[in-house]
């Protein structure tokens, strides 16, 4: 689960195409290289440079509400003893509910989001994860509502 680090410092021309693809991952390559006043075949390259480094993915991001994700909810997990950690990171990070997953410092060890179709559907998964060996305890806080849910701004970097 570790990341994997890019091999190259990302330059300027690499930040402003990740912010077009971040605004509008569909953007073609042409009305990129037109904005940047650069050619096709630079954006081609940086783009596949990119992937091939894991500096971005490209997905299409869905609404959950518009789909059918109608519970939302953030877990506390706290695990003992925490020489599980890792162990216990991996087993959930397998579950398909799981939308963010990151160990922490503080309280608790993992924090885990997960959006699941109704209340029915989280309990089910709270029952599944309360039989992972390594997990002493979990709190859950579910979303009422979600006011913002997006990729941080690339030029908070700068």
């Amino acid at each position: 689960m570790e990341k994997e680090k890019h091999t190259h410092e990302l330059d300027s021309l690499d930040f402003a195409i990740l912010s077009y693809l971040q605004k509008d991952g569909r953007m073609s390559f042409t009305v990129i290289a037109k904005k940047l006043k650069v050619s096709i075949g630079t954006i081609r390259t940086r783009f596949n440079k990119l992937i091939e480094e894991g500096s971005i993915n490209i997905i299409g991001r869905i609404n959950p509400d518009k789909v059918g994700f109608g519970v939302y909810a953030h877990i506390a997990v706290y695990i003992r003893p925490i020489t599980l950690n890792e162990k216990v990171a991996a087993i959930i990070a397998k579950k398909q509910e799981v939308s963010f997953l990151a160990m922490t410092s503080g309280d608790y060890d993992l924090e885990v989001d997960i959006m699941c179709r109704d209340n029915d559907h989280l309990v089910q998964f709270m029952n599944e994860i309360a039989h992972i060996e390594g997990i002493h305890q979990t709190k859950t806080t579910m979303y009422l509502k979600v006011y913002k849910y997006a990729q941080p701004d690339l030029k908070l970097l700068k």
